[in-house]
């Protein structure tokens, strides 16, 4: 956030979306945005952070440390909440990536409508751009405040020292504000750019899907019920009807660009080649061991699939809560075959005797060492369907809310839900979307966005280290003191101190 961005990242060759790029002639902003394939890849520069902030320990930060799962690990010291001011953790790597994903949205955003001024582009073009610019911006914004609370807000173009100076002496700007802001802003470009689903885009590229379930995701932290119905219903208009998508095909990492996705972290394993990889089956595969004869196995059991040059690394396990409650063994919900594995085609899982391994949904074939080639599910229609039915339950619209809970039930082929009461129902949809989205990057979020966080995770994670170490002031994580520092005090944070951190 601190540094001026003079050189676009078109000067990096790497693409986060794998695309072609023209770079032959660059270099700073009064000499670029010449053309559309220049505008692309500035766009593409700001996908490079997502490489950053979606590994393991986000997955960690962010189901781990939630009712739903746990990883009890001393080599991370974010599975424990053992973070402070003066030890962000991982508070560092997010602040940092996410507000350069920021900076490099913003040159992006205002070189393209300079572009569009100037007659480079054409209506479509600018649409289609400006959407993504804006929705990659709103992506960064959107961790920022669920991940920090109250932070800066800035969506100016830094292109000199005093408007560097001014950006960098920013205090804390109330999150609500932010997400309003963010809201204004996004929904004309999403109204603007074509109405497709994300797999439909050339090189899966964000468009107006993924644009949408931003502004439902914001204004749903606002308890904006209607501003997300309204965002939603695009979504819904876009994608049809969810029994249309096969569960099993679309949630599996392993899939890449399915069709019911709306975003995904893309990476590629090229062996001698580029590689754009994560770590999270790492940490989302049974144990690795081998015997004397130099068979392999896989906590205990031969998985021909998973192959023999896997790295792995202590597994995350899915708490008691879930495997044990909502999602158990002896459930009807298909879901369980993927987001659990308790044994592996007949044959039992070594230590699973009451809590299994996280299932097939997440595993690498054929991993190389711990390079994940994975994509990573992070938005799905699925769970736009869930927020259809949060929003009408928030609005008192019991039998529409309980219409789309439905929907995804019937794709789990669970019974369908029977109003009981609004506390119930509201409780039936949040456990429902620990259920469908079980390690998709989004439970703690949830979980401080309902304002359960501490009582949740405290009544029913398993790891003892976190329980002893985390308070509420755990909700979000501190700014990292270097920051504070640089802000000439501007930030701070007082939550943490009245803990003593």
């Amino acid at each position: 956030m601190k540094k001026t961005l003079y050189i676009i990242a078109a000067a990096l060759c790497l693409s986060a979306c794998s695309l072609e790029e023209d770079t032959s002639a660059l270099s700073t902003p009064d000499n670029y945005f010449r053309k559309y394939s220049e505008c692309q890849s500035a766009l593409n520069s700001c996908y490079i952070p997502l490489k950053s902030v979606y590994d393991r320990t986000l997955l960690i930060a962010l189901e781990c440390v939630s009712d739903i799962a746990t990883i009890p690990t001393n080599g991370i010291l974010d599975a424990r909440l053992d973070v402070s001011p003066s030890q962000p953790r991982l508070g560092a790597t997010m602040w940092t990536q996410c507000y350069l994903g920021v900076q490099r949205a913003n040159f992006a955003a205002h070189g393209i409508e300079r572009a569009y001024k100037r007659g480079v582009l054409d209506e479509d073009q600018y649409n289609n751009l400006i959407c993504e610019a804006k929705t990659l911006r709103a992506l960064y914004y959107w961790h920022i405040t669920s991940f920090f609370g109250d932070t800066p807000f800035y969506m100016d173009e830094v292109s000199n020292n005093e408007v560097q100076d001014r950006v960098a002496a920013l205090g804390r700007m109330d999150a609500v504000a932010t997400r309003d802001s963010l809201i204004a802003d996004l929904l004309p470009a999403a109204a603007a750019a074509d109405q497709i689903r994300t797999y439909e885009n050339d090189g899966y590229r964000m468009g107006a899907s993924c644009a949408w379930m931003l502004i439902a995701k914001l204004a749903m932290w606002n308890k904006e019920w209607k501003v997300a119905l309204d965002a939603l219903g695009h979504i819904e208009a876009i994608y049809g009807n969810l029994s249309d998508y096969d569960y099993r095909y679309n949630v599996m990492f392993r899939n890449k660009n399915t069709p019911e996705s709306i975003f995904e972290v893309q990476h590629e394993y090229v062996e001698g080649g580029l590689v754009y990889i994560g770590q999270v089956a790492a940490i989302c595969t049974p144990p690795k061991s081998e015997l004397d004869d130099g068979t392999v196995l896989y906590g205990g059991v031969q998985i021909p699939e998973l192959g023999t040059n896997a790295t792995t690394w202590l597994s995350m396990r899915p708490t008691y809560f879930f495997s044990g409650g909502l999602q158990s063994k002896f459930s009807t919900d298909i879901r369980k075959e993927l987001n659990l594995a308790w044994e592996y085609n007949g044959q039992m899982f070594e230590n699973v005797a009451s809590k299994p391994f996280v299932g097939p949904k997440f595993w690498c074939p054929n991993m190389q060492m711990y390079q994940d080639s994975n994509n990573y599910k992070v938005f799905r229609y699925a769970d736009a369907i869930l927020m259809m039915a949060e929003c009408y339950s928030e609005l008192g619209e019991n039998t529409k809310s309980i219409e789309y809970l439905n929907m995804v039930k019937q794709r789990a082929c669970l019974a369908p839900y029977e109003y009981r009461s609004d506390s119930r129902l509201r409780q039936e949809i949040r456990d429902e979307r620990a259920r469908e989205l079980f390690g998709e990057f989004q439970r703690k979020y949830d979980l401080v966005r309902w304002g359960i966080w501490y009582e949740s995770t405290l009544a029913n994670n398993d790891y003892r280290e976190l329980l002893a170490t985390m308070k509420p002031c755990h909700r979000y994580y501190p700014i990292p003191d270097i920051e504070v520092v640089y802000s000439k005090n501007k930030l701070d944070n007082k939550e943490y101190e009245e803990y003593g951190l």
